[in-house]
């Protein structure tokens, strides 16, 4: 099994990556493999809503002058889990991260739901405010893609300014590493069931507009 993670944040190793790499740490614990894809100092510009992906259909979005986004599409599809992580900018998302996951699910989406039922969470670092909103925009991709989500014992927030401050958070290192735990059994008890547990099928989506 394996799981990659989105690191949002500008700095490669900042607190966004901090707070990720406590998860993944309790995940190798298990024996389960990880990657951590720096997303945050890339240029990725927003969805321009050309429709293409929707048309071509082939699991692509149409931007080429930013490959990652294309590259990540295809290692999502291929992880059993996903972890999405992000700094606080003004109580929201990082401005490139937004950008990225706008296309990367939206792509997934109009392809058969390419995420439907992998594990995914979400972690965010933060100074002081904010950590929430933060946490639950990110929420939005996994919950609207039908992935299973793990917990842990509080929202999966940790605090700090300078890089590394975080791991001086007791309470948010716990809160990582009770994620980390928590997303390793989900993992195994999804994989566990493949063969065994017959899954709900897929639903095709209803689409109903509210201006006529």
């Amino acid at each position: 099994m394996k799981v990659i993670a989105f690191n949002g944040s500008p700095k490669s190793i900042g607190n966004t990556y901090q707070g990720i790499k406590l998860v993944m740490d309790e995940l190798e614990k298990e024996g389960i493999e990880t990657e951590i894809i720096h997303i945050g100092n890339e240029l990725i510009r927003g969805c321009t809503a050309c429709s293409q992906c929707i048309k071509n259909k082939d699991e692509k979005c149409a931007i080429k002058e930013d490959n990652i986004v294309n590259e990540c599409i295809q290692k999502a599809k291929e992880a059993d889990g996903i972890i999405l992580g992000s700094p606080t900018y003004y109580s929201a998302i990082a401005g490139t991260m937004k950008s990225f996951l706008d296309r990367l699910f939206y792509v997934a989406g109009v392809n058969g739901n390419l995420f439907r039922h992998k594990v995914g969470a979400s972690v965010v670092a933060v100074r002081r405010s904010g950590g929430i909103p933060t946490f639950n925009q990110l929420n939005n991709y996994i919950n609207y893609s039908e992935m299973i989500m793990p917990n842990s014992n509080y929202w999966n927030v940790i605090h700090g300014a300078r890089p590394g401050e975080v791991l001086q958070d007791e309470e948010g290192v716990q809160i990582m590493q009770v994620l980390g735990q928590n997303m390793a059994w989900l993992l195994k008890a999804v994989e566990h069931s493949k063969g065994n547990i017959q899954g709900p099928e897929k639903e095709k989506k209803i689409f109903t507009n509210f201006i006529r």
